[in-house]
């Protein structure tokens, strides 16, 4: 497992650079104040004015950073080194006043001892780790009473169909939880398609129910679940871009995202 996580580590470290400077992600552009939350986000979240906001798997920090704009007292957490050291600049030339933290977030209670209104998370997260029943209880340990978690995410029905056939939909992959990784090898940055990644990574599947029952088991109580059918990149290559970032198959024939809101008592 060590072995698994030190490649990811490496694999995002790697990553970073290359998304700083790729027009996917346009630090140039959020540095002028573009924000990176979608609508969906910022509805489903609410009004974060003075409220305290922990952001796990932040990458290098633009959406902590835009809650943090709008009136959150944000804190986002990753494990990558580069990610936080990059997150923390662009805090200094924006002016956002943001807290970051570098850390694998299963050992964030031995490093932060705050509680929070919200615990937030997005786009992209969960293939990354092993054991969701120990992610919850994470989340559960940082809520205040009455605070919630949120996250938006890829839905998992999508990650069984086979994402370079151009013919359409077919599967190749299993849905269900499994305790050792996929090993994916070398290909184009999804934010870069021009660069090759040199590491290879290990990813995780979890299913929707072990996703929700992770959360329940940790004491949460389950406020939505909501699903849709588009997504912010574009994940096969038949699908259309039907507005910025916003990526569906025609027909909206399948979940592509979904959205979960839980809060503790």
């Amino acid at each position: 497992m060590e072995e698994y996580l030190k490649n990811n580590l490496d694999l995002w470290n790697e990553l970073t650079p290359i998304h700083a400077l790729s027009t996917f992600y346009d630090v140039e552009g959020f540095k002028k104040g573009m924000s990176t939350l979608d609508s969906i986000e910022l509805e489903e979240v609410g009004d974060v004015t003075g409220k305290s906001l922990l952001h796990l798997q932040c990458h290098f920090g633009m959406d902590t950073l835009s809650w943090g704009r709008i009136g959150a007292k944000a804190t986002g957490v990753d494990f990558s080194d580069k990610a936080i050291t990059l997150a923390r600049n662009l805090s200094k030339e924006t002016g956002v006043n943001t807290d970051f933290i570098c850390t694998d977030i299963y050992k964030l209670p031995e490093v932060l001892s705050k509680k929070f209104d919200i615990v937030f998370t997005s786009h992209g997260v969960l293939c990354w780790l092993p054991d969701l029943d120990r992610w919850a209880e994470v989340i559960a340990h940082f809520l205040k009473p009455g605070g919630f978690f949120y996250i938006i995410e890829g839905h998992p029905f999508m990650m069984v169909f086979d994402d370079k056939d151009s013919r359409g939909l077919k599967v190749r992959y299993s849905y269900f939880d499994n305790p050792q990784p996929e090993k994916w090898e070398s290909e184009h940055d999804y934010a870069d398609k021009d660069v090759i990644i040199t590491h290879p990574s290990y990813e995780w599947p979890h299913s929707l129910s072990a996703i929700v029952t992770s959360l329940i088991n940790a004491g949460l109580k389950i406020e939505f679940l909501h699903e849709f059918p588009d997504i912010a990149y574009k994940k096969f290559p038949f699908m259309d871009e039907y507005k910025p970032r916003h990526w569906n198959i025609k027909g909206d024939m399948i979940p592509l995202t979904f959205s979960l809101k839980a809060t503790k008592y």
